[in-house]
């Protein structure tokens, strides 16, 4: 075996697959990376220029062909003419309203809660075991129906005794009035002492005060009889019994047997705005009564109509409010006791221009509606709101009747801007279609940048660089071979 000299090359062990790169091939990567990098960054600087581009660049629009493209700030051809919609956004669909004069109800809004005009328990007034119930749970009753029955035979028995006690004393009585009167005969005759007939007559007076206490006792042992038929001190609806037969009771217990709630008619308690009584006052001066209209929790269902009765006679110093009472017949007995109510006095009705809630807005600078211009263009226009009531609102300044305002849809528009109604075609989508084309997108460029028009105004106009106004062209006139989006020419 020879052995190899010292200088001769020494063979690469690796492949060539494997070979570390060399520092060519490593400049060469990093500069295709930076050019990736530096093309995505100028796309999204483009983009984000081309997004925030002035109001006035997106509503310029420069006639194909002719001197002196349009242009927004910043481009040739100055600020272009106003475009539907408001420079170049689609226009907003709205919902509209017509102003109307109507009278308003001017009304007093409060919670209220249903007051039974009478609540009575029905409590025993003797004592006793109690043998009958005579009243089912929750039915109506009537004042004097008899609802239960205690046993009545102690009573029985002391009634008797005191019609034994007063028959016993009556006829002491009647004896000593006869001997009183053969007293006086003898008297007359002055055979017997005038001591002896005033002492037969003070017996006379002991035993009429007597007989007298005897009837007093008979009468109460005859009503505690009759107290034992427990009878409806009131008309109404008979709640839950807390007792039953069986049972011993007792006079005046603050349980009683049931409660019992007068049903119809009904009234409903609510509070009065200390700085309305004085109005609510001056209403009632007039020849009908108030009327007052009892809603659900929900403020979506009437449950009832009834009359204002009365106003408290103090205001409440922790709510500032005064107590107020309306009263309801309930013949349907819609109200229930202790129930929750939205209360609605009418005080008066006033004429006024009224329009939906949805139509008046809250700006910085007050409430204002948006006006519809026969143009299909809004207005801005302040107002001052009135009374409310059911989906009405009262303009009293700043609106007139037959004008019609934005309902829906106002939250996306500006002053000036131009609206497509809801079930309407608008101007552009009408000409679009007589066209039979949508409408062109017209491209200005010049030294300063370029401008892009998306939108032209009601005449098609613009204005360049030197003031000076330039018609558009219609899109069915544009003349041959002009391109939409061409570059149009400069005017010196």
């Amino acid at each position: 075996m020879n052995p190899q000299p010292h200088d001769a090359p020494v063979p690469n062990p690796l492949p060539s697959a494997h070979r570390p790169p060399s520092r060519r091939s490593r400049w060469l990567g990093t500069l295709l990376m930076l050019a990736v990098v530096a093309l995505l960054g100028g796309g999204a600087w483009y983009l984000v220029q081309r997004s925030t581009a002035p109001a006035g660049a997106m509503r310029g629009a420069g006639g194909p062909g002719g001197p002196g493209a349009p242009a927004g700030p910043g481009g040739p051809g100055g600020p272009g003419g106003p475009g539907f919609g408001g420079g170049g956004r689609a226009m907003v669909t709205v919902g509209e309203a017509t102003a109307r004069q109507a009278s308003l109800p001017v009304v007093i809004d409060a919670l209220g809660t249903v007051t039974p005009v009478t609540t009575v328990t029905l409590r025993p007034q003797v004592s006793g075991v109690l043998t009958q119930v005579l009243f089912t749970e929750g039915q109506m009753v009537k004042k004097g129906q008899v609802l239960a029955q205690i046993d009545p035979r102690p009573y029985e028995q002391a009634l008797m005794q005191a019609q034994g006690t007063r028959q016993r004393d009556e006829a002491q009585l009647d004896n000593a009035r006869i001997t009183l009167e053969r007293y006086r005969t003898l008297l007359s005759q002055d055979s017997i002492a005038r001591q002896d007939v005033d002492t037969q007559a003070a017996l006379v007076k002991q035993l009429q005060g007597t007989v007298m206490t005897d009837l007093a006792q008979e009468k109460t042992a005859r009503l505690n009889l009759d107290y034992t038929r427990v009878t409806s001190p009131a008309t109404g609806r008979i709640g839950l019994r807390t007792v039953d037969a069986g049972n011993y009771v007792s006079a005046g217990e603050a349980t009683g047997i049931a409660t019992i709630t007068q049903m119809t008619p009904i009234d409903v308690q609510f509070s009065v705005p200390q700085d309305r009584v004085t109005d609510v006052q001056a209403s009632q001066q007039g020849a009908q009564p108030l009327a007052v209209t009892a809603f659900d929790r929900t403020r979506t269902t009437e449950v009832g109509k009834g009359q204002f009765s009365t106003l408290d006679n103090l205001v409440d110093t922790t709510t500032g409010t005064v107590k107020a009472k309306a009263r309801f017949e309930n013949a349907n007995g819609a109200l229930f006791p202790n129930q929750f109510v939205n209360v609605q006095l009418l005080l008066r009705e006033v004429p006024a221009v009224v329009v939906p809630v949805t139509a008046v807005r809250t700006g910085a600078n007050g409430d204002f509606v948006y006006v519809i211009n026969e143009d299909r263009t809004v207005s801005l226009r302040k107002v001052k709101r009135g009374q409310a009531t059911v989906g009405l609102m009262a303009i009293t300044e700043g609106l007139k009747a037959g004008e019609r305002v934005v309902t829906e849809g106002g939250d996306r528009l500006k002053d000036g801007a131009t609206v497509q109604l809801q079930g309407a075609r608008g101007p552009a989508s009408a000409a679009s279609g007589a066209a039979g084309a949508p409408p062109r997108r017209a491209r200005a460029s010049g030294p300063r940048g370029e401008g892009e028009a998306r939108g032209f105004g009601p005449r098609g106009e613009g204005r360049g660089p030197e003031g000076e106004r330039r018609q558009r062209p219609p899109q069915e006139g544009a003349q041959p071979g002009a391109q939409p989006g061409a570059s149009a020419p400069q005017t010196p």
